[in-house]
């Protein structure tokens, strides 16, 4: 989503005495009126050298081999992206592991035998202002993970918003909107999350977090459509022990929340690649 459609939130709460150890503990987005940087590789650009200290990029594309004259080896269809991680969107790297087949502490494959899927991730690392790392979903131009979004059939790409952006209710403010342009990866998550005991809103019901924007990375596969996962910083901080909601402390602190969510979404991407669509000929 645009920094633009998170600003009419953030000038609401403009008169809310949010410390900054608040917002950087729920990792809600920052209060600037536009990206700073108008693409990834602007940013590469402008923060040549700080790889390793102010950002990250991690991912796991697995390797594809088939030298059989009269096998057909299997191939992944669905890649997993979380390109507002580390300290921009808290909890959204942790959970693109997990819900890619990994332990997000070890990387050890969990549950043991998969099955996996590749992976993309940006990670704000800075002790602080990560958020000014954001670049928009549409203006994602790090050509690994296009090339990752293009060679896959689905994309499930991973996002952290605030209770009011979302729309939830002050009852129930843990909850994830499920957008992009994939129907039914959108009625599976739905269907998942719900039936594991988590509140979902539809993203059409809510413009700014929808993900249908044709440029919009998960909507960039195969099949020119995705799905994405806006989840509330009270969802999120759920997930993860009490007081350890830090990204150095997120990755050995997930809790039977975290268990759940993300066994819902892989429950959801199994039931979409068994769909007969799935199949490449």
């Amino acid at each position: 989503m645009t920094y633009a459609d998170r600003r009419t939130v953030l000038a609401g709460l403009a008169g809310a005495a949010l410390s900054a150890s608040v917002l950087n503990a729920f990792a809600a987005s920052p209060a600037h009126a536009a990206d700073l940087y108008a693409s990834n590789t602007d940013l590469y650009t402008k923060l040549a050298g700080k790889e390793g200290t102010d950002f990250a990029r991690r991912y796991k594309r697995h390797e594809l081999f088939d030298n059989s004259d009269n096998l057909r080896q299997p191939f992944n269809r669905t890649t997993i992206m979380a390109i507002h991680g580390g300290g921009i969107e808290g909890g959204t790297s942790e959970l693109c592991l997990g819900i890619a087949g990994y332990h997000p502490a070890t990387l050890a494959v969990q549950p043991a035998g998969g099955p996996v899927h590749d992976y993309w991730m940006f990670e704000g690392t800075r002790v602080s202002d990560n958020g000014e790392l954001h670049v928009t979903s549409t203006r994602n131009d790090d050509r690994s993970a296009l090339s990752m979004a293009a060679g896959s059939l689905n994309v499930l790409s991973l996002h952290g918003c605030t209770a009011a952006q979302a729309g939830a209710s002050a009852g129930v403010p843990e909850a994830v909107v499920v957008g992009g342009l994939n129907a039914d990866f959108k009625r599976y998550l739905h269907e998942e999350f719900q039936a594991a005991g988590f509140h979902t809103i539809d993203g059409s019901t809510v413009p700014a977090l929808a993900g249908e924007d044709p440029d919009n990375i998960c909507n960039k596969t195969l099949l020119g459509k995705g799905a994405q996962l806006e989840m509330t910083a009270e969802l999120r901080q759920s997930m993860f022990d009490a007081g350890h909601f830090s990204r150095s402390e997120r990755p050995t602190h997930t809790n039977a929340g975290f268990d759940a969510f993300v066994g819902a979404a892989r429950k959801a991407i199994a039931r979409l690649e068994d769909r007969p669509d799935q199949a490449i000929l």
